[in-house]
């Protein structure tokens, strides 16, 4: 734990290196921190901060800047939210009007954004399980093989699978011919039950394919039920913590059209209450190491259907961040309810 001596350094100095964007050194919490402390006693406080994580030295400067286990305190203990203004509760009540649930939550991603300065984002409500009309197998060499699969919807989904086996096309067509003749109808839930409790009967070879099937399918099946709405994306190109590595901001908007690590982690979200925030590594996803994802899930007639949030750098505003995201899931909410 630290003192308060130590606290109100460490917050002084998030503060005014999130407002600045520069290292921050001991004269500037010299005149900031309203602690009447010595230079060499405010120098000293910074090194204890640093042999313990929560700030680092860059190497071009004599000033410190917070690291993400800083962060992490600042937000958890010593951050001070900011209600928003009543002009901009106006905004996003006049925003986020009953409409097309579509068209509301396009409107909510892109309210996030423009509020933000940076990537809003929401997850739709997932869409009722789609139930199977056709499945079949394609051979596309010896060992690649092409599964479609057709939703009741008229959806086509196409995986490539590549078994251990090598199979003919009249063994495909007896694959297919198998699910066909079980799946039709069923949502892949019960497809996955069903063929499952059933494998042990099938060939050994057959069991590969099944599996190798199930397990494509899911993946298809989930994208399908599954989707998120962005807006804002080209904003993280003029934020100087993140355009200053071209690597990294493509990984990071590679993320933003892969979908599925993303959603893994706003997913998360929608099993906890209220606001949360992952700070760099925090997510476990490599291209959001150096960025913040500030969270929150919202309800339809009470149950929870989904969430949004804020993309971002760690070096965010999260006063203003925090109630931006939850004001925003709670008019979300009521846009979307019957009541």
């Amino acid at each position: 734990m630290l003192d308060k001596r130590a606290q109100t350094l460490l917050k002084t100095l998030i503060e005014r290196y999130i407002e600045d964007g520069q290292p921050v050194g001991s004269r500037t919490l010299s005149r900031h921190s309203t602690l009447d402390l010595s230079p060499a006693t405010i120098r000293n406080v910074m090194s204890d901060l640093e042999e313990h994580g929560f700030i680092s030295s860059p190497h071009t400067s004599a000033g410190r800047i917070p690291t993400a286990r800083g962060y992490r305190l600042f937000v958890d203990s010593l951050l001070t939210v900011k209600p928003l203004e009543r002009a901009e509760i106006h905004e996003i009540q006049g925003a986020i009007q009953p409409d097309q649930p579509q068209r509301v939550i396009s409107q909510a991603s892109q309210l996030l954004s423009q509020l933000s300065h940076f990537a809003g984002v929401v997850v739709a409500p997932r869409r009722q399980a789609p139930r199977i009309r056709q499945i079949e197998f394609l051979g596309l060499s010896e060992k690649r093989i092409l599964l479609i699969i057709v939703t009741a919807s008229g959806d086509v989904q196409n995986r490539i699978l590549i078994p251990q086996h090598s199979y003919t096309a009249a063994e495909l067509t007896e694959a297919a011919n198998y699910l066909n003749q079980n799946c039709v109808g069923l949502d892949f839930g019960q497809v996955r039950e069903q063929i499952y409790s059933e494998l042990g009967q099938l060939r050994s070879d057959m069991s590969e394919l099944m599996n190798a099937a199930l397990a494509a399918s899911s993946e298809a099946i989930t994208e399908s039920s599954s989707q998120y709405v962005i807006s804002g994306e080209r904003n993280l190109l003029e934020v100087a913590d993140l355009s200053s590595d071209m690597t990294r901001l493509r990984e990071l908007f590679a993320l933003f059209e892969q979908k599925t690590s993303l959603m893994q982690l706003l997913d998360v979200s929608n099993r906890a209450e209220g606001v949360q925030i992952y700070i760099g590594g925090e997510s476990g996803i490599a291209p959001l190491d150096e960025c913040s994802v500030i969270a929150s899930p919202y309800e339809i007639d009470g149950q929870v259907v989904g969430s949004i949030g804020v993309i971002g750098p760690t070096r965010m505003a999260y006063e203003r961040m925090i109630p931006i995201v939850d004001i925003t899931a709670k008019l979300l909410s009521g846009a979307l309810s019957s009541n």
